[in-house]
Order: C-alpha cells, then sequence, then structure tokens
C-alpha cells in the first residue's frame, strides 16, 4: 500500500514520539484540516512540551528533547505548508542532519566491475573519511588489490558551496595528478561511477522539488528530484528515493545533460552504527544506455578512529599506506 505524503508524516511523527517519549503521553498534533490523533487523547504541542517539564529526568535532556521536537515540528511545517520546491528541499535538509555528528571513519570497499556480457573485475580498496564542519568531508580511498592499481590513492575535499578539490596519485606515473572541474565526469577507475559521484553530499548545491510519495520494495519513500547548481556537472538531475522513517536513500537515478536516465544506484542492507548512524553494506550503480554495472560492497565500519586533517595531506600521497 502506497501511503499519502501526509499519512506518511503522521505516522512518522507518531513513532518518533514515542521512542523519544518512552513515557505514557498523549498528542494531538493541530495541523488542519485533518489533526493526527495518537493514543486517542487531545493534548495540544504546546501542553505536551510543558508537560516534558515536569519529567523527571534533568534539565539538559529536557531541553534536549525540546529542541528535537522544535527541529521537528518546523520540519513537518515546512512540508505541510511549502511549495514542492520548499518540500524537497525540507526532506533533503533533514536527510543531512541525521548523518551529522559522526567525525571520523573507515571502512573496508570490494568493488566489482561488471560488463555488459557478464566478465567481472573485482577491487579490494581502504577507505577513510573525516567531518569538516561548516564545510565538506574529507575522503581517501587507497587501492590494495589488484597489483595494477596497487598503491592508487584518491583524495577528495568536498565543499559547502565553492567547487570540491581532487586529487589522484597515479603510482606507474609516479605523480600526483589534480582533477579539474571540467573533468569530473570522467569514470572513476574504470567503474560506472564518476569523480562527481566521489564527493560528499552537500545541500546548498543543488535545487530541489519534492514529486510524490511512493515505495521501494516495500519501504515508503519520499521522491525528490535534485538539480545540480555546478555547470559543469554531468548531470541534469536525479531523482532521489528517500525512506520515510530513516531518511536513508535507496534509490537514486541519474540524467545525463540531454535530459536522459544514465544511470540507477540502488542501496541495500543498511546497518545502523552509534546508535544513530546508517550505513549500506551494499550499493549497485547499473549503467542504462550501456549495460555495464558498478557494485560496492563495504564491511568493517569504525567510527571515531582519531583521523585528523593531518591524515588527508595531498603532499603525501605517494607514501600513504
Amino acid at each position: 500500500m502506497i501511503f499519502t505524503f501526509r499519512q506518511r508524516l503522521n505516522q512518522w511523527l507518531s513513532n518518533f514520539l514515542q521512542f523519544v517519549f518512552p513515557q505514557t503521553f498523549v498528542l494531538r498534533v493541530p495541523y488542519p484540516p485533518c489533526a493526527a490523533t495518537y493514543n486517542s487523547a487531545q493534548l495540544t504541542c504546546a501542553h505536551r512540551c510543558a508537560t516534558l517539564l515536569n519529567i523527571d529526568s534533568g534539565v539538559r535532556q529536557v531541553r534536549q528533547k525540546l529542541f528535537t521536537i522544535a527541529s521537528l515540528l518546523l520540519f513537518i511545517t515546512t512540508v505541510f505548508a511549502g511549495t514542492p520546491e520548499e518540500k524537497g528541499y525540507s526532506i533533503a535538509r533533514e536527510q543531512e542532519r541525521r548523518d551529522e555528528g559522526w567525525g571520523d571513519s573507515t571502512v573496508n570497499m570490494k568493488m566489482i566491475l561488471r560488463r555488459s556480457n557478464g566478465q567481472e573485475t573485482e577491487r579490494r580498496l581502504r577507505l577513510k573519511l573525516l567531518e569538516v564542519p561548516d564545510d565538506g568531508d574529507k575522503g581517501m580511498t587507497i587501492f590494495d588489490q589488484p597489483k595494477d592499481v596497487q598503491g592508487t590513492t584518491f583524495l577528495n575535499y568536498s565543499h559547502a558551496v565553492k567547487p570540491d578539490d581532487q586529487w589522484i596519485y597515479l603510482p606507474a606515473l609516479r605523480r600526483t595528478k589534480r582533477i579539474s572541474s571540467k573533468k569530473k565526469t570522467g569514470r572513476f577507475m574504470g567503474s560506472e561511477f564518476t569523480y562527481e559521484d566521489m564527493s560528499s553530499f552537500q545541500l546548498a548545491k543543488y535545487d530541489y522539488k519534492y514529486l510524490r510519495d511512493d515505495s521501494v520494495a516495500g519501504q515508503a519513500v519520499f521522491v525528490i528530484e535534485i538539480y545540480p547548481k555546478d555547470d559543469f556537472s554531468g548531470y541534469s538531475k536525479q531523482i532521489n528515493f528517500i525512506d520515510q522513517q530513516q531518511f536513508r536513500p535507496l534509490k537514486v537515478e541519474f540524467y545525463d545533460r540531454r535530459g536522459e536516465l544514465l544511470k540507477t544506484m540502488t542501496l541495500h542492507d543498511y546497518q545502523q552504527y552509534l546508535d544513530k548512524y546508517w550505513r549500506a553494506d551494499r550499493a549497485v550503480m547499473e549503467n542504462q544506455q550501456t549495460g555495464k554495472s558498478t557494485e560496492l560492497v563495504w564491511d568493517d565500519y569504525q567510527f571515531k578512529v582519531g583521523l585528523s586533517a593531518a591524515d588527508f595531506n595531498k603532499n603525501v600521497l605517494d607514501r600513504v599506506r
């Protein structure tokens, strides 16, 4: 069954409140024309927040819960009252907000390249990631296998607004090459991912539009269209399918500069880390125009391992181990 946008949000709000407030509380959300009733009660949001002050859980916990409720109500108000563009932005912002604060991480990755005839090539990599407050993330990808790509190291500095900085060290040439903005549409190490795809998502670099509610593999999703502001982007738009419960991307469609469907990426087997952050164990990027595909498989995620900006120095890529 596909629920309406409003029904899914009402259900999500109910589940959220019961998670944040395990005590027996009730709420009636005052959003006409249909206010969603929870536990058949008639409390207003203001009454609910006032009641929180009587919870014997400490001032800090109360403040955190009130801030969470305020953020949630602001999101819902925007979604209910806004234009499709405002709704799309609000959903993307909530997705970004839920993934803030992880700090730094490492993970092992297997990359499987598949040709249209079914022939496969496998590569082994390691990733290091650093969250940068008020800017984009820093990422380093190190190729370990096979031998012909061993030692190849890709470094990415994502930025919130300005163009990203990217470098790749090629052991065969013994030099580090900077990747210009105009060349980020190129395929990353022969895969169906481009250098543009290797950057972390940054909210300010896109325009947004809510399209509809839908479902993917039985999960209710928001469907939003995003348009890159970068003139050198290889895409005219992307259509993102974001699950309505945890705001995780389940599917992304990439359209080329002519507006034709180019690639489809699906993400699978999500796991939660640090009781907050969701990461997929597997992603498949399928090129709809060539029949080729690339599968990424991640394992052994580690968070807050102590990485710093010094671990992402472009001047020492030839010495990374």
